[in-house]
């Protein structure tokens, strides 16, 4: 029963990710991205097993950042749906700036492991 449900969690994280992995243009999320826009800021995001550096990021409304992914440890990625981003080994940095205020999910965007589910962050984005 376990195995069945898992397999049924694992097939519907993998059609999620499929339906949200195809478009990087953050602009349909919180935010902008203009690669001719220089960042004001950095934001590194580490990943190792099940968990990531911090429990929280903070971020200011308005102001262009590079979001760098870093993997320390097992094989994992971010996805931060309220901007649109989406980074892991083969893609591990964007500019973004986000334009709405609020308290938002980073989750670990590859299945990893038993872990998986609790590999949450939260990004807060303040005036």
């Amino acid at each position: 029963m376990k195995k069945a449900l898992m397999s049924l969690l694992s097939l519907m994280l993998l059609f999620v990710l499929a339906a949200c992995g195809g478009n990087n243009d953050a602009s349909s999320g919180g935010a902008v991205t203009d690669p001719a826009v220089a960042p004001e800021a950095e934001l590194v995001i580490s990943a190792t097993n099940y968990e990531f550096n911090q429990q929280e990021y903070t971020l200011k409304k308005g102001v262009p950042v590079e979001i760098k992914y870093e993997n320390k440890e097992g094989n994992h990625g971010i996805m931060i749906p309220a901007l649109g981003v989406q980074l892991d080994r083969n893609k591990d940095s964007i500019v973004v700036t986000p334009d709405k205020t609020g308290t938002f999910d980073i989750s670990c965007s590859i299945m990893c492991g038993t872990g998986h589910s609790q590999m949450i962050s939260k990004l807060i984005i303040e005036e």
